[in-house]
């Protein structure tokens, strides 16, 4: 085994960067721990601005070669990348779990599959792209997408390659060729991808994966001149690095930030649905940017929806992810656990009170926490924590649970329960979100629009949205007149 190797559950993981169809160490390595029980899984090389110039480099170089490739054989080529996860779903499950702390379970039965679904998907949805020819004056107009070029992929920790495929998926299906930057704190299951699409005949140099810490290496990758897209999950001030960056070379970015999104429950709700939908919010340790972390009750049901709450999230099991009867796992890393802490005792000493949690428990655990007496322009109201940290307002009228949800500077989601479809057009219709759900939560189609409003984010993917995105779309407009009638 060689010494740029470690081993996972049996699984071997190369730890050096994959570039131009080749394993690339770099002269340094960072640790990468796991949440779990805090010890170290391996040191990961450690990119620098050489590492990204010659990513970009293979990148731009495989391009014309890929662009030219046919919409079939790149469907082709998805779907065997597709076939390699399905393959390799419990080696993928029990690598990710152990590197970024999420249920085993939950990778097993969702979000591995759903890593295959989104080169499926995009591979199908790639074959039937297309806009219907229409007329000007005689003229025929053609819209075509065309590929874009090389593009910088930057993806988040709390479910790593579901949502790094969510974005190399179309980015390979659009023609482009691709740099992955992979978070940090969870690089391993990006490593597999690599090997896995090279297993399914992936040309070398299409895709490329990067690792290491964003001031050493992603800005390298956001400000070089060849790449001509970037795609960013992550929080709002490294958004805001990431677009002065690629703003000396117009690069155009989608950008998948931070949320606030509200829960509002109204008298009318089904009381139980809406209280499962509330415990819900405690998936992923907290970790989920979608999450409605801000519930808002209207005060003649809030007492007794506190109350089933309570008790159904005192049901809830803490521990190692690894354990099938694990509802909730850890967070991520002592510096995420320190945030949320901090983000629960400033709030409980402005006057805020935890109903159940507000407290650290051993190891990179948090204990599942409720406030309440919360002010609307509180801190803890405000921001987004990305943890097991939630907060409880009431409200008299419709109009004050709209004035309350929308008061924030996020606009990612909201989360609305209520058992009148008049109410819910209403409402719906007001919110500030890219995403609303009704009566239900986290119901995804990769062919709906995704993406935030405010400061949750800038650009929408998904479907033909991102097609439109990772390609320069065209307009050809064709005269009847002027043919030599030649054949």
């Amino acid at each position: 085994m060689s010494e740029h190797t470690i081993t996972v559950a049996g699984v071997a993981i190369d730890t050096r960067h994959w570039i131009g169809g080749e394993r690339v160490a770099s002269a340094q390595t960072f640790p990468d721990v796991s949440p779990i029980d805090g010890s170290t899984i391996g040191g990961i090389s450690r990119g620098t601005a050489m590492e990204a110039a010659a990513a970009v480099a293979a990148a731009k170089a495989a391009f014309p070669a890929w662009a030219a490739t046919s919409r079939a054989e790149r469907a082709r080529i998805l779907h065997a990348i597709a076939d390699g996860v399905e393959k390799r779903i419990e080696e993928l499950s029990i690598v990710e779990t152990t590197d970024n702390g999420a249920l085993l379970r939950s990778h097993r039965r969702g979000v591995m599959p759903r890593v295959a679904h989104n080169f499926r998907f995009f591979a199908d949805w790639l074959l039937k792209l297309e806009h219907e020819d229409f007329e000007t004056r005689g003229h025929t107009n053609h819209v075509s997408w065309d590929p874009a070029g090389p593009s910088v992929l930057i993806t988040p920790w709390n479910a790593p390659l579901m949502l790094a495929t969510w974005k190399v998926a179309p980015a390979l299906a659009a023609g482009n060729t691709v740099i992955l930057k992979p978070a940090e704190w969870t690089p391993l299951t990006a490593s597999l991808l690599a090997d896995i699409a090279a297993e399914a005949g992936l040309p070398a140099g299409v895709l490329n994966v990067v690792q290491g810490y964003g001031s050493e290496i992603g800005d390298a990758l956001t400000s070089h001149p060849d790449v001509r897209r970037i795609s960013f999950t992550g929080s709002v001030p490294t958004a805001k690095r990431i677009a002065e960056s690629a703003a000396a070379n117009l690069t155009p970015l989608s950008l998948e930030l931070g949320g606030k999104s509200p829960l509002l429950v109204f008298a009318d709700a089904d009381l139980d649905l809406a209280v499962d939908l509330a415990v819900e919010q405690y998936d992923n340790a907290g970790q989920v940017c979608l999450a409605a972390t801000r519930f808002l009750v209207e005060e003649s049901v809030a007492e007794e929806f506190t109350r089933r709450f309570v008790e159904k999230a005192g049901q809830l099991t803490q521990g190692d992810p690894r354990d099938a009867a694990t509802d909730i796992g850890p967070n991520i890393h002592p510096l995420q656990l320190e945030k949320i802490d901090g983000f629960v005792q400033r709030a409980v000493a402005a006057g805020s009170r935890a109903v159940i949690g507000g407290h650290r428990k051993d190891g990179q655990y948090y204990a599942p926490t409720l406030l309440t007496d919360v002010a609307q322009d509180s801190e803890i109201v405000q921001e987004e924590v990305f943890g097991p940290v939630l907060t409880l307002q009431t409200f008299a009228t419709e109009d004050e649970a709209v004035r309350l949800a929308n008061d924030t500077r996020f606009g990612l989601a909201a989360t609305l329960a209520t058992g009148a479809p008049e109410r819910a057009e209403r409402v719906t219709a007001q919110l500030v979100a890219g995403t609303v759900w009704t009566n239900c939560f986290f119901v995804r189609d990769l062919q709906a629009p995704f993406g935030g409003s405010r400061h949750s984010g800038v650009g929408r993917e998904g479907g033909t949205w991102s097609f439109d995105f990772y390609c320069d779309l065209k307009n050809t407009v064709t005269s009847p007149n002027g043919w030599n009638n030649h054949g």
